[in-house]
């Protein structure tokens, strides 16, 4: 039974669907006929299309031939403990959101039924804006799901420039695909390079704001007298030079999305002013007396331990809650070595178009690729790539073709890592100028599978030189 049914005034306006155009579909499966007609009638009113069944093999049938996308069903209509038909149901359309309706002496049936799967239970009686803030739930969570699946595909096929298929980027394109769809403000950490701006780019263009402007900011890069006029705008005659009102990129943006990248660089002083205008949603101008309205999302970004510099007071607490109510840790690109071919060449084919060439990589350009850290990241990578693309005489990208600091830089970390102190405490003998270099050249020279041209090329010695000490070293040529 629903509780006031006769007397309860409707619920209010349907709730808007802004994700999906098309109406929801509910299945009401009671057997007793004033609950189903209730039920459909608060469904329709909220925008949806409703049926109704009596049992549970009219139900399955019409699950089947109407496609439904919630179902409101009673524990009664089912035999045995009644989570079978969950099952069944779940079984027929996975994506099913389930809605249990139980009487009063069962809760712990509805606590076992969300186990078994439903997504929400209602305790009989119920009114009629209980039945309709479930459906309104259900419904939102259903076109969240929806648009977070859709992200979550165009970021996959690489759309946004945000490539990937490690376990590491898949669980990003996850939360990107649920942070799109709200409006907080999103705390985006990572080392230089790793993607940052993209990311803030990605859940702008798939937010509620992604034909409003988006904005960036670099606080790292202006004097704080020019970031508090360009966050937070000024009147006239402010300062020096204010010959005329300018409003704040806070207010320029309207509905859409500030990026402050490099926020660790804001000055105290400014932070707290950032964080009274994320609290009040609005700012005073510079040299003004009056508040002015901003309806913007805020997205944040540092490549800085922003934890630890609240600990050592050079970042305001509050602030850090303000904007940590989400956070995004974007991995290094040594955290993620499966991702580097696709994003070579992705990078090569930018370069073939730009260039009118079908460039490509060697075996041991390739390797090489993987191997190396980037302590740059992907910007690195696809800055070395571009370089190497400009200094290639023909189509295939050689080692010789990419920068000497490069080569320079990974040379010297696997030398490194083969001359590191043994585990024992015990380090190894000092060895000659003499010795590091033969062992350079020989370890190289395994490296490449014997190819001497390489190997003078990587070592940035000449040919002529490397058969010399080759044949000192008793290595035919």
């Amino acid at each position: 039974m629903m509780r006031g049914w006769e007397t309860a005034s409707p619920p209010g306006p349907p709730m808007p669907l802004p994700l999906e155009s098309a109406p929801l579909h509910l299945l009401v499966a009671d057997e007793d006929p004033s609950i189903r007609r209730a039920c459909c009638e608060i469904a329709r009113i909220e925008g949806m299309v409703a049926h109704e069944a009596d049992l549970c093999a009219r139900s399955r049938e019409l699950l089947l031939a109407r496609g439904a996308d919630l179902v409101l069903v009673d524990e009664k209509i089912a035999t045995g403990a009644g989570c079978v038909v969950l099952e069944e149901l779940r079984q027929m359309r996975p994506e099913l959101a389930v809605v249990w309706m139980t009487s009063a002496s069962t809760v712990q049936l509805a606590v076992e039924a969300l186990r078994f799967g439903a997504s929400d239970y209602l305790v009989k009686p119920f009114t009629a804006e209980e039945l309709a803030v479930v459906l309104r739930r259900l419904a939102r969570r259903r076109t969240l799901d929806h648009a977070s699946r859709g992200l979550r595909e165009r970021l996959r096929a690489g759309q946004g420039n945000l490539l990937g298929q490690s376990p590491e980027m898949e669980k990003l394109f996850r939360i990107l695909g649920r942070v799109a769809q709200s409006t907080h403000p999103v705390l985006i950490l990572g080392e230089s390079g790793t993607g940052k701006e993209l990311v803030a780019r990605a859940i702008h263009a798939n937010g509620a704001g992604a034909g409003k402007p988006f904005v960036p900011v670099d606080c790292g890069s202006l004097a704080p007298t020019l970031i508090e006029s360009e966050l937070f705008g000024h009147v006239k005659g402010a300062f020096t030079g204010a010959h005329k009102p300018s409003d704040g990129l806070l207010v320029a943006a309207g509905n859409g999305t500030v990026f402050l990248d490099e926020v660790a660089e804001l000055p105290l002083e400014l932070q707290a002013k950032l964080l009274r205008a994320l609290q009040e949603k609005e700012v005073r101008p510079l040299g003004g007396t009056h508040v002015v309205p901003i309806g913007a999302r805020v997205l944040a970004a540092t490549h800085q331990e922003l934890a630890s510099m609240v600990e050592q007071g050079k970042f305001r607490r509050d602030l850090y809650y303000r904007l940590n109510v989400v956070k995004l840790t974007l991995p290094p690109l040594r955290e993620r070595k499966e991702d580097i071919p696709l994003l070579a060449a992705h990078f090569l084919e930018r370069n073939s178009r730009e260039m009118e060439r079908n460039f490509r990589l060697s075996a041991e350009t390739l390797t090489f690729l993987v191997e190396y850290a980037w302590p740059g990241n992907v910007r690195e990578l696809s800055n070395a790539i571009d370089g190497a693309c400009n200094l290639c005489s023909g189509e295939t990208i050689e080692m010789g073709d990419m920068t000497t600091s490069i080569r320079d830089s990974w040379m010297h970390a696997r030398m490194k890592s083969q001359t590191a102190p043994e585990s024992n405490g015990w380090a190894p003998a000092v060895e000659t100028l003499a010795e590091m270099e033969k062992r350079a050249i020989l370890t190289t020279l395994e490296q490449v599978h014997g190819d001497k041209l390489l190997t003078a090329r990587l070592l940035d010695i000449g040919k002529t030189t490397l058969y010399r000490k080759l044949k000192e070293y008793g290595v035919r040529s």
